[in-house]
């Protein structure tokens, strides 16, 4: 490839070349010598050639200053053949140096005549060794160009190919005739050729090579399928930094790129997993289960996920054998990646849907195995929506793949997870199900621990419910109120307690208490110690009295103790009597006063045994109010408890409304969201 070979290089007519050429690097030399043997002309090259100056060899005969006497007949008849028949000479021939050395010499000889017609020999010569190493260079670098198994490419610097290998010839599919001249735009509509070419430009500018850049196309050799290769460029600069072009080398790493897309698929959906394991079922809440499923899946899975249970498992109605009709199903939870309108198409939270035998999201549930469609169609659109109005909110939003696992834990169907792609272009594959599948039957395991947990917990709550009494009786004297709230963040019921207990003369008994522990066992403990109050109130005995019998009685019942207010309200008196088996103290809020905790000794907690408990006289005029509170009011994990008990009493400091009001004050001030323990709340105002 000559200099000419690029536009702007200095080989044009009349302009001198700057800078190193190939003939400088072999070093040629002229030598021109008359019909008689004299030289008659000597070029400086020949000078570095053969070290005699100009002026050391113009005139002299050349045979006798550059050719040893052993080589001297031989080089006349080779002189006498090129000026008698004027043919060209050409090979090696050695050569005596000034310095005495014997040096072989490479030769283009050939016959040149004057305007007079004299005859002269012209020598056109170079160092043969020099010769040889640019002869060596040239066809190593033709072999590694013609033979390299990578492809390669130069181009000028309008980015116009000039020269191409057979590798990339193969690599594009077209002939390196048809590269020649054209842009890579021109050659390669289906790659991104103007970013290439913008990398290119960026390289000529800067001289900064470009390595191992990776795209992705397609080319004539396999326009079906996408390639990758892996391309570098570097800039081509000539004698003092003249720049010739860019040349590339490119090489198709179309496999390493597809294990890399599987190795890098299969770690996101480990990570999924991972992900799916730590944030899937943090609570026995089924709804919270479900959601945090949805939430997993979306985006990562899904554009659009929703979470379906049937009916009768969250009813705990074990169903039979799979059915070939309608199943009623409950939605628990809907995600969406972006706003979309096959949102609205999905059934929201907590509706309840019945869904025929045709629908893909039976079938899943009927068979237990996954419903996959690559590639939805306005015929599965009718079988994948809940109605014709929904089928069309999909078609509108671009639904075009879906896919339903079921939930599957301990070989029962719970349901199923419904999984859309409207943003995404890719369609469900078979390492999507593979995925969601596994995703699902995690999943599946927390609902039905959550169903199951919730079952028992509403028994519980039923149970205690059921214990504790009813509207509190109107009482002569006395005004009253109440509330249980069970706990919110709790894996069971707790064993607190109220009571209003009418007793002889318009006394009143007014009673809390708490069985510590949880569950069925402490909510029956407490339903226990109730009946056990009101028998022992029933007999009129003083409070410290009532609670050294139940302090007996507790202490009969396994691990269980529980602390216990007791107070009497006497009308007649103006008074209440109260006495503490280890209890939060109650508050006295006086009709003309301040808000005040009583000074009642605690005492110890019932089943402690041989515990000594006594009475209290405390004032209680018309207006006065008295509230009794279980520690689930008061008790958080951050505040001191002296800090809330002081807010307690500042609250009904101010609260001198109804009863009803200041209960639900109370409770919505002072209770805490996901509180961890249940709280019973009574209060009662003399009215005379």
């Amino acid at each position: 490839m000559t200099a000419g070979s690029f536009p702007g290089a200095t080989g044009r007519v009349g302009v001198p070349l700057d800078g190193r050429g190939l003939l400088d690097v072999i070093g040629v030399a002229a030598v021109v010598v008359d019909a008689r043997g004299r030289i008659v002309l000597w070029s400086p090259q020949a000078e570095a050639l053969f070290g005699f100056r100009a002026d050391e060899a113009l005139g002299r005969y050349v045979a006798r200053l550059i050719v040893g006497e052993e080589h001297r007949e031989e080089a006349m008849r080779l002189f006498a053949e090129v000026l008698r028949e004027g043919t060209s000479w050409a090979g090696t021939f050695p050569v005596r140096h000034k310095d005495g050395t014997v040096r072989r010499v490479e030769f283009r000889n050939m016959r040149l005549t004057d305007d007079l017609g004299g005859l002269y020999a012209l020598g056109i010569a170079a160092d043969r060794t020099a010769v040889e190493r640019v002869e060596t260079e040239l066809a190593l670098s033709d072999r590694l160009v013609s033979q390299s198994p990578i492809g390669l490419a130069v181009l000028d610097t309008d980015l116009r190919y000039v020269l191409v290998n057979p590798t990339l010839e193969r690599i594009n599919g077209l002939p390196a005739a048809g590269h020649i001249g054209r842009r890579i735009s021109e050659m390669l509509p289906l790659v991104d050729a103007a970013a290439l070419e913008a990398s290119l430009r960026d390289v000529l500018a800067t001289g900064i090579p470009l390595l191992d850049q990776p795209i992705v196309g397609r080319t004539p050799a396999d326009p079906d399928r996408d390639r990758a290769w892996s391309v570098s460029f570097y800039r081509l600069e000539g004698a003092e930094d003249r720049v010739l072009g860019v040349a590339a080398s490119i090489i198709d790493v179309t496999e390493r790129h597809l294990a890399d897309a599987v190795a890098d698929r299969s770690r996101r959906r480990l990570a999924l997993i991972a992900d799916a394991s730590a944030r899937v079922g943090t609570t026995l809440e089924v709804e919270q289960t479900a959601d945090e499923l949805a939430s997993v899946v979306v985006p990562a899975l899904a554009d659009i996920a929703a979470v379906d249970v049937l009916d009768s498992v969250l009813t705990l109605r074990r169903p039979g054998a799979p059915e070939h009709g309608p199943e009623l199903f409950r939605a628990l939870a809907v995600k969406a990646g972006a706003r979309t309108e096959a949102l609205p198409a999905a059934d929201p939270p907590g509706a309840i849907t019945m869904y025929g035998a045709d629908r893909l999201v039976t079938r899943c549930v009927h068979t237990g195995l996954p419903v996959l469609v690559e590639h939805v169609g306005p015929g599965d659109l009718a079988r994948i929506a809940r109605s014709p109005e929904a089928a069309e909110l999909l078609a509108k939003a671009g639904v075009h793949s879906y896919l339903a696992v079921p939930l599957i834990a301990r070989g029962e169907v719970l349901g199923a997870l419904d999984l859309k792609r409207d943003r995404n272009a890719l369609p469900f594959d078979g390492d999507d199900v593979l995925l969601a599948t596994e995703l699902a039957a995690r999943a599946a395991v927390s609902i039905d621990n959550a169903r199951w947990y919730q079952s028992v917990r509403n028994s519980a709550v039923t149970l205690q419910r059921s214990l504790l009494p009813g509207t509190p009786p109107e009482r002569a004297g006395l005004e009253v109120a109440a509330r249980y709230q069970p706990a919110q963040a709790s894996s069971e019921v707790g064993g607190d307690w109220y009571d209003v207990i009418p007793l002889p003369d318009d006394k009143t008994a007014l009673v809390v208490g708490d069985v510590m522990g949880s569950g069925i066992d402490a909510a029956a403990t407490m339903g226990r110690l109730r009946t056990a109050t009101c028998a022992f109130a029933d007999l009129d005995l003083a409070p410290a009295q009532v609670l050294r019998h139940l302090d007996r009685i507790t202490s009969g019942l396994e691990h269980y103790i529980a602390t216990c207010l007791f107070a009497v309200h006497d009308p007649a008196r103006g008074r209440c009597r109260i006495s503490n088996a280890g209890h939060l103290p109650p508050v006295r809020v006086p009709a003309d006063g301040p808000a005040e905790l009583v000074n009642v000794p605690p005492g110890l907690p019932l089943g402690v045994g041989g515990a000594t408990f006594r009475t209290t006289r405390v004032p209680f005029r018309p207006g006065d109010v008295l509230v009794l509170y279980t520690d689930g009011l008061v008790e958080t994990r951050d505040e001191a408890i002296d800090d809330r008990l002081a807010l307690l009493v500042g609250l009904l400091d101010e609260a001198r409304g109804p009863l009803e009001e200041t209960c639900d004050l109370l409770l919505r001030a002072l209770r805490r969201p996901g509180a961890a323990d249940d709280v019973a709340l009574l209060i009662a105002r003399s009215t005379g």
